[in-house]
């Protein structure tokens, strides 16, 4: 066949690809892979449910198989492959993929593991109640505009008349020509609140939006770190936000096996798919990727989901989990990118912005249901008008219509004679004889009544857009009184962001470490205070074989500094410590830090604030002692940081806080202290990874057993008190560690006889500062400072009590005042706690009085201060 001259047009190639590409472009843009910003489906989605809809699939209708639905689909309105339509069914039916999924389906539809689901022909669909709710609901009311299908033989809704911002609720993925679309789910009461929140105040900010939309909320929960990414996307359109599983390490028990640890996964990152992750760890594990990993099992039922990683039994179970988030898909990222389609053009919207799209589309639906109603509403009272004057007229009109030769004369006679409309003539025509009754007639003129009102309140709507935002927020909220559920995304804030403790109330609390390592924290009011020389009550329910160790008091806000006898130093606040009953065990502490299990806590320091003028004094077993800014703490590493630098077989055991003009007061067993200064002529300050020198000289079989600080304010006071009253006959001990043991002995015993003569005369019910000195056999004592001068570093030092028993030893010495209050905790893990003002007052030879009644072969193990009441806690009870 041969075409002639006319019939060939010539056309420039670049431009033809052009055009059709861009034709193309925007086919696949605006209609297949973005979503609309006004009811947040692609084509394919609302070619589903308005298909369900009109097969009458509602929620309290049987199911029907998903292939009469793709059936439809396909024959009516989405001339494509028959898998794309099974798959969007499938996708809005699943809760792991939809945070409130729009179909509630019936079989096998598929799996976390991404497992496929069964073939459309077995499974079985209707709609959910939220869907007919807020999604279909007045779709026959001419709220939104129909177009032709793609054969022209049916009508098909451009868009569905969703009350509420669906776009956010299940979010929405798709990739077009040149871009791409990527919305997270949320929570529907939060976007409700939200809404509420736009509507009352039209200029709000996205960031006042956060305060009810704080984040998104994935259907399979897990965490949320930090909202610098959260607050990117809402206020620019785009933003990564890291997820993350959750997980906790728990001590498993095998029968005949020691316990071991193990990391339990109950929660997933969005769209993270199971039996992939646990093959992907495998993996790692195999290829020594992953250390410390003995066994992987997924227990995971319907009662929820449990991946147990079990641990080897040299493992940090910290570090592992740690090495989890950073190399599996257990942490990943969201890549937000709000892209929809608004007024036929693809835009990149905010926070703000999707809800003001979305608002203002509900607005216009209320207006077009609102005159739909109307015109419905004037319609009906024109035909009651026109049966009025029927009654009115009876006698004639019968007459009329008795008269007429046929109907459409009878109409024409009746619209000239009475001034009727041809819908009202009809109307009278077509009147059944008993509604020409009393009764009939009375309620076609309530009726006619009813119809004014609800005309003249319908016409009030559409003139006052007050009244429509009124509407829609009274729909919206009953839409989150029947649908909304709590939110299953934690949202964990990430250093340098606004804080958990922002939200926790800064509490006294007691923390408690036990030889075994287990961990816990209770409310200071646990325990009241109690009269001296009484029991006390249980404060662990620990093991037979188990004791107390450390045992401080802080508040909840306090960062707690963990050191190790390997000089090592951990960090977790006083609030991430689990909080127990007097009864409980606790927590393992190898659940908390990476702490190998050969190595053990040796003190533990609550500190509120980093400073620069404040540092750590830190004290050995061996007896060397140092001083380190306290700024030098204040980013440790999950896995911990040298604190100091130690000799082969020394121990780091004490460490306190201190400042540069305070002093230091040490204890050994034997019942001796020596004072000095911290200042840097006595003790220099040192980095981290160094040892120190010599803290003081000790006896034979001594050691040393306690430390602390005392105010710089209370040491300037000391100094004439101390030169006006040491003794002429008394030879300075500024450092007795140079001279021989006998020398030793004979000068404490005469500082002791001094010292005795000059408490006979001394106040000793000053005000205070005073030295709590407490033994392990139960009794205590203040002694005034003043008792014990200053000295030069690494003397032997001075006698600090006398002991009423042959076996008895000193179990602690802390600088204490007269408002303070203590608790002792024993070995057994009995707790008291007592105002510091109940024990007496006496001199440093002394042997104090009862402050615990023990029981048999129990002893004082630790004494503790309670911190004073923070200003905020006195701000709130007044």
């Amino acid at each position: 066949m041969t075409f002639s001259q006319e019939r060939i047009i010539p056309t420039d190639l670049g431009g033809e690809m052009s055009r059709s590409y861009l034709e193309y472009a925007m086919s696949v843009i605006v209609g297949r892979a973005l979503p609309d910003a006004r009811d947040g489906l692609k084509p394919v989605h609302r070619r589903i449910l308005y298909a369900m809809h009109e097969l009458g699939l509602m929620p309290d209708r049987p199911f029907r198989k998903c292939a009469r639905v793709v059936g439809e689909v396909l024959g009516k309105y989405h001339p494509h492959g028959d898998t794309a339509v099974y798959d969007a069914l499938v996708r809005m039916a699943q809760d792991f993929s939809m945070r409130s999924p729009l179909i509630n389906g019936h079989g096998n539809f598929g799996s976390v593991d991404n497992d496929p689901p069964a073939a459309m022909r077995y499974t079985e669909c209707r709609l959910q109640q939220l869907t007919t709710d807020a999604m279909l609901q007045d779709i026959e009311s001419e709220t939104v505009d129909f177009g032709d299908n793609f054969d022209g033989s049916q009508q098909e809704p451009l868009v569905l008349p969703a009350r509420v911002p669906q776009l956010l609720l299940n979010g929405s993925s798709g990739i077009a020509v040149g871009m791409a679309t990527n919305i997270p789910p949320h929570n529907l009461g939060e976007l409700i609140n939200g809404l509420i929140a736009l509507i009352n105040n039209p200029e709000i900010t996205d960031i006042q939006l956060m305060q009810y939309i704080p984040g998104p909320d994935f259907p399979t929960g897990g965490q949320i770190l930090g909202t610098s990414g959260i607050k990117e996307a809402y206020t620019t359109g785009r933003g990564s936000i890291t997820m993350r599983g959750v997980a906790q390490i728990e001590t498993i028990e095998h029968r005949g096996r020691p316990d071991r640890e193990a990391i339990i996964i109950t929660q997933l990152p969005y769209q993270t798919n199971k039996a992939a992750l646990i093959e992907k760890i495998a993996e790692m594990v195999n290829e020594k990727r992953l250390e410390g990993i003995a066994d992987i099992r997924d227990e995971s039922d319907r009662d929820g989901m449990r991946i147990v990683i079990e641990l080897k039994r040299d493992a940090y179970p910290r570090v592992v989990l740690n090495n989890l988030y950073k190399q599996t898909p257990l942490q990943g990222n969201f890549g937000a990118n709000m892209l929809a389609i608004v007024n036929g053009e693809p835009q990149l919207l905010t926070l703000s912005q999707f809800l003001k799209v979305f608002l203002d589309f509900r607005i216009d639906c209320i207006a077009r249901r609102t005159r739909y109603e109307l015109r419905k509403a004037q319609e009906r009272d024109h035909l009651l008008q026109g049966l009025l004057i029927a009654l009115l007229n009876l006698d004639g009109i019968v007459s009329l219509i008795r008269r007429a030769a046929d109907a459409p004369t009878a109409r024409q006679e009746l619209m000239d004679t009475y001034g009727l409309s041809e819908a009202q003539a009809d109307a009278i025509l077509q009147m059944q004889l008993r509604r020409l009754t009393a009764l009939e007639a009375e309620k076609i003129r309530a009726e006619h009544d009813e119809l004014q009102a609800r005309i003249a309140d319908l016409q009030d709507i559409l003139a006052r857009r007050e009244r429509i935002l009124e509407i829609i927020q009274t729909e919206v909220q009953q839409i989150k009184e029947t649908h909304s559920t709590p939110r299953r995304t934690i949202i964990e804030h990430a250093e340098g962001e606004i804080d958990d403790t922002d939200l926790i109330a800064n509490e006294k609390a007691l923390i408690l470490l036990t030889e075994q390592g287990y961990i816990k924290r209770m409310p200071v009011n646990t325990f009241e205070a109690q009269s001296r020389n009484t029991r006390g009550k249980k404060g662990s329910g620990m093991k037979d074989d188990d004791g107390i160790e450390h045992f401080l008091t802080c508040c909840d806000h306090d960062s707690i500094l963990f050191f190790s006898d390997r000089g090592v130093v951990y960090c977790l606040r006083a609030y991430q410590i689990p909080t127990g009953t007097r009864t409980a065990k606790g927590t393992p502490i190898v659940q908390m830090l990476p702490i190998p299990r050969a190595e053990k806590i040796t003190s533990i320091v609550p500190v509120s604030e980093f400073t620069s003028d404040e540092y750590l004094v830190m004290m050995t077993k061996g007896g060397y002692i140092k001083k380190t800014e306290l700024a030098a703490f204040s980013n440790i590493r999950a896995n911990g940081l040298i604190a100091i630098s130690l000799e082969e077989g020394d121990q780091l055991r004490w460490v306190r806080r201190a400042r540069a003009d305070d002093s230091i007061i040490i204890g050994s067993r034997a019942g001796m202290a020596i004072h000095y200064r911290t200042s840097h002529e006595q003790l220099r300050p040192l980095g981290r990874a160094t040892r120190g020198v010599k803290a003081m000289s000790l006896r034979n079989g001594d050691e040393l057993i306690s430390m602390d600080i005392l105010p710089g304010q209370v040491v300037a006071n000391l100094v004439e008190v101390e030169e006006s009253e040491i003794a002429e006959d008394v030879t300075e001990t500024e450092d007795l560690g140079l001279g021989d043991a006998t020398s030793e002995v004979e000068i404490v015993e005469s500082e002791e006889q001094v010292e005795n003569q000059k408490s006979e005369t001394q106040n000793l019910k000053s005000e205070g500062p005073w030295v709590l000195v407490i033994t392990m056999g139960g009794y205590g004592k203040r002694v005034p400072v003043s008792q014990f001068r200053l000295q030069n570093r690494a003397g032997i030092g001075l006698v600090a009590t006398k002991f009423r028993k042959p076996k008895d030893k000193l179990a602690a010495l802390h600088i204490v005042n007269e408002e303070d209050e203590l608790m002792m905790v024993t070995s057994r893990g009995i707790i008291i706690r007592q105002a510091v003002n109940a024990i007496s007052t006496q001199s440093r030879g002394a042997t104090g009085v009862r402050v615990q009644r023990l029981d048999e072969d129990d002893a004082i193990a630790a004494v503790a201060l309670v911190p004073p009441t923070a200003e905020g806690d006195e701000e709130e009870s007044e």
